[in-house]
């Protein structure tokens, strides 16, 4: 398990990075009726695997020690239930699937006193809960009981019929428990979050839409956090004051996606830049119905075509590229400034896309679209929710944050990420065209293996699962061999900063049989003027007399 093995001395600095993006679509608003959400795992200290939990039966009297996700520290024990069910990254077999983001909110209710961290309250949970109902009742109960150690966390909450936002806050030193409020999403809608609190007021007789702890508002009057009427109470400006961080670098993650949906959305960018704080709505109607692999592209946003597309100016260096390398900001001559947060970005760990079909057996109708390592260039398996062995590329162990491994889809996948930074317009190219095709690849043959699924299903539902648990672990083999077949090529063709010749997918050789002479295009002209302009003439080529 990821908490044992993992490098336990690399903490999650949540502070500082702002990691994690999570996209939700009800059934109302995907093309097909499947439910959907996303999740991203960003952080520098998080190695990229699939965990999986075998379903299980217990004795009466069993306790199950807690750790906290994120570093591995023992936080306590709680009682284990009799029996829990398989999970399979953060989906189980039931198709409930949970993601989050962090949105840390006001410090001092962080108690460190608690058992019950963000990631530990998701994957006990997936072991013990059937639908996101129940996922709410058991992840607050379990907070109420054993108190909660992280700080301010949204949950993406999804079974195949229901969408919710779940928010919560602990509530200090020696005051064990979490105020939290959770919101259906309507199914006709989607919604997002990314390190901020999203709900601001919120219905308070409307159970089967809004859920929330009794003490939610009367403990933020007696904080001092709010004083109006009840009905102007918003969690998020209560418990996670807005800042030009919120703004830019999370909640404009969560308009890049709205923006993407609804033509409206548009008159929200000086939101997404934290000029203006008049909030976004938590969901909206997008003006299309959406599929799951249109989640995994927006999974891939990094604000191209909007205000903040950052690819052309000087930071962007001579080949476009969307990212910049760390911290988040910067200063220069005592003014602070800032690097943009999209949704994609290098220090993802993994990522995911849950799809839920309620018209389906569970057993085929859950499926974990998985990825390692940055999101815009993954490739997105499908993991039937039933999955019951973990590909070895994949596989808990296979190498870590200081153990490079030649079969881990996490070195691999950043092996060749970090090639196509240092050339991101000329490399992402070819990046994106095995992406594609392994991902159509997997597209055409769903309907086929589904078939053949349900068949076996008939038959034996357990022969349905290990037929289908073997199908992604072959993909995923010979996914992760076709993408160090990418960096092999990407090496030898853009080797020493020029670019190898080729002629029908071949690289071309001269009429002796020795290499044909590379290309060596430099840069682009708009780069070549940005050097002039800040050099002047130091670099003129001037006549000799």
């Amino acid at each position: 398990m990821k908490k044992i093995i993992a490098v336990i001395a690399l903490l999650f600095v949540i502070s500082t990075s702002f990691p994690c993006t999570n996209l939700l679509v009800g059934k109302k608003a995907s093309t097909d009726g499947s439910t959907l959400i996303s999740y991203a795992a960003d952080s520098y200290a998080l190695y990229g695997e699939l965990y999986h939990w075998s379903a299980r039966e217990y004795s009466p009297g069993e306790m199950l020690k807690v750790y906290e996700w994120d570093s591995g520290k023992y936080l306590g024990e709680i009682p284990q239930v009799l029996r829990t069910y398989n999970v399979i990254g953060n989906m189980n077999e039931h198709q409930l699937a949970i993601g989050e983001t962090t949105f840390g909110g006001r410090s001092e209710l962080s108690d460190s006193t608690g058992i019950m961290d963000y990631g530990s309250l998701i994957y006990i949970t997936l072991q013990r809960a059937k639908n996101a109902r129940e996922a709410i009742s058991i992840m607050t109960g379990l907070v109420r009981d054993y108190g909660y150690y992280s700080s301010g966390e949204s949950f993406s909450i999804a079974d195949p019929n229901e969408v919710w936002v779940m928010e919560m806050i602990g509530k200090g030193p020696g005051n064990k428990g979490a105020v939290w409020v959770a919101v259906r999403i309507p199914d006709d809608c989607v919604s997002a979050h990314a390190n901020q609190a999203r709900i601001q007021q919120f219905p308070m007789n409307d159970p089967e839409n809004c859920i929330y702890s009794p003490d939610v508002i009367s403990f933020a009057r007696e904080r001092g956090y709010f004083d109006g009427d009840d009905a102007d109470f918003s969690f998020a400006k209560a418990y996670a004051p807005l800042d030009f961080g919120a703004l830019r670098y999370c909640e404009a993650r969560v308009w890049s996606f709205f923006n993407k949906v609804n033509k409206d959305m548009a008159q929200y960018v000086t939101y997404a830049q934290g000029k203006t704080t008049d909030p976004m709505p938590l969901y909206i109607k997008p003006d299309r119905k959406l599929s799951a692999q249109d989640i995994q592209e927006m999974m891939r946003d990094h604000y191209e075509g909007t205000e903040l597309d950052w690819r052309f100016d000087v930071g962007a260096g001579p080949f476009n590229s969307p990212y910049r390398w760390s911290p988040l900001s910067f200063e220069v001559d005592s003014v602070e400034y800032c690097n943009e947060r999209p949704i994609a970005t290098q220090q993802t760990a993994f990522s995911f896309v849950a799809q839920m079909r309620s018209w389906l057996p569970n057993e085929i109708g859950g499926i974990l679209w998985f990825g390692i390592d940055d999101a815009a260039q993954t490739v997105y398996y499908p993991f039937y929710c039933g999955h019951t062995e973990t590909p070895h590329e994949m596989t808990a162990g296979n190498g870590d944050l200081l153990t490079f491994s030649w079969t881990s889809a996490f070195w691999i996948h950043n092996w060749v990420s970090n090639m196509v930074y240092t050339r991101y317009s000329d490399m992402s190219v070819d990046m994106k065209k095995v992406q594609s095709k392994l991902e159509n690849q997997f597209q055409t043959a769903q309907t086929e293996v589904e078939q053949e699924a349900a068949r076996l299903h008939e038959q034996s539902p357990p022969q349905a699962v290990q037929y289908l648990t073997q199908y992604t672990n072959n993909l995923v083999k010979e996914g992760v061999a076709e993408w160090k077949k990418l960096g092999e090529y990407l090496m030898v063709k853009y080797v020493d900063g020029v670019i190898k010749r080729e002629e029908n997918g071949q690289f071309k050789r001269n009429p002796y049989g020795e290499p044909a002479s590379p290309l060596r295009p430099g840069y682009s002209n708009e780069y070549y003027r940005k050097i002039v302009d800040q050099t002047g003439e130091k670099y003129k080529v001037h006549p000799i007399e």
